[in-house]
C-alpha cells in the first residue's frame, strides 16, 4: 500500500502498537540525551516529522536542521517554512550542479557523493537524531538504535524509530493530526531530491516533467561536466545522451551497470 492509499484509508483510531512504539521511542530519546542537546536532522519528510514530534513530547533539548541540496522540491521548502519555522536551514558549499561538474559524473545508485556531502557531514561532534528505519532499505537493516559514527569520531547517531514500519509512521502522523507535505497525497512515497536516482527511472522522469527548470539545469550541468572531463564519458557524448543514460532510457540494465563501474573506477 502506498502512502496516499494509506492516508485515505486510515480511520483515525489509535493503534495500540504505535502507542507502545511511541513510548519506546520517547524512552530512547530521554536515555541518550546529551548535555548540549540533540542535533535533529530534518528533511520535511514523514520520518523526520515523527522524530521532531517525538523529541518535543520527550521534553529533550534539540535543535533541528534542514540541509538544502539546491534540488529540493519547492513543495517541501514551502511546507517547512510554513509548519516548522524554528528549523535552521543550512546551505551547501556547492550546488548539486557544480558537484556534477567537479566529480565528472552525475550521482547514481552506486556513486552517491551527493548524499555524503549534502546530508551526512553535519552535526560533527554531537548526537544526531535521524529518522532512518530498517524497513526503508537493505542497507539500513544493520543500523543500531544508537552508536558512534564509523567515519567521524565523537559523532553519535540515534535512530529512535529505526524499528517502525511505514504503516507505523502513518499511524503516528494521522493519530497526532500532524500536517504533512502535499506530495504524499499525490502518490509520492519518499520525498527527496528532484530526479534522485534512488527512486528509479520512472520517478526520475516524473520529476523531469514536473520540474522542467531543474531538468534543464541538469542538462546544463552535464554539458559543463563533459567539457571539463579529461577523458570521454563512457555513457554519452552529449548532455542529452547522458540524460538518457542517467534516467535509464538509453541502455539496457546490463550495459548501464557496466558503464557505471567504468565511471566509478
Amino acid at each position: 500500500m502506498d502512502d496516499k492509499a494509506y492516508t485515505l484509508q486510515y480511520d483515525l483510531k489509535k493503534s495500540p502498537k504505535v502507542e507502545v512504539l511511541t513510548e519506546q521511542a520517547i524512552a530512547r530519546l530521554r536515555k541518550h540525551e546529551p548535555e548540549d542537546g540533540y542535533y535533529l536532522a530534518f528533511s520535511g519528510g514523514k520520518d523526520s516529522m515523527v522524530i521532531y514530534d517525538l523529541a518535543v513530547r520527550a521534553g529533550v533539548r534539540f535543535d533541528a536542521h534542514f540541509h538544502q541540496t539546491t534540488v529540493d522540491p519547492p513543495e517541501v521548502l514551502r511546507f517547512i517554512r510554513e509548519h516548522y519555522p524554528d528549523v535552521a536551514w543550512t546551505k551547501p558549499k556547492r550546488s548539486m550542479f557544480q558537484m556534477i561538474v567537479d566529480h565528472g559524473t552525475p550521482p547514481t545508485r552506486i556513486i552517491r557523493y551527493c548524499c555524503s556531502e549534502l546530508k551526512e557531514l553535519h552535526g560533527s561532534g554531537r548526537v544526531v537524531v535521524l529518522g532512518v528505519r530498517w524497513a526503508e532499505s537493505a542497507r539500513r537493516r544493520n543500523r543500531p538504535v544508537y552508536g558512534e559514527s564509523t567515519r567521524r569520531a565523537g559523532t553519535y547517531f540515534l535512530s529512535p524509530i529505526v524499528d517502525w514500519t511505514t504503516a507505523d509512521v502513518w499511524d503516528y502522523i494521522l493519530s497526532r493530526n500532524l500536517p504533512y507535505c502535499s506530495l504524499y497525497d499525490e502518490g509520492k512515497t519518499r520525498i527527496g531530491c528532484i530526479m534522485c536516482p534512488m527512486q528509479g527511472p520512472r520517478g526520475m522522469l516524473d520529476d523531469a516533467r514536473r520540474y522542467p527548470k531543474f531538468y534543464r539545469a541538469y542538462l546544463g550541468a552535464f554539458r559543463r561536466m563533459l567539457a571539463g572531463r579529461k577523458t570521454p564519458f563512457p555513457c554519452g557524448s552529449t548532455a542529452e545522451e547522458v540524460m538518457q543514460w542517467w534516467t535509464g532510457q538509453r541502455f539496457d540494465s546490463e550495459t548501464i551497470q557496466t558503464n557505471l563501474l567504468e565511471v566509478s573506477e
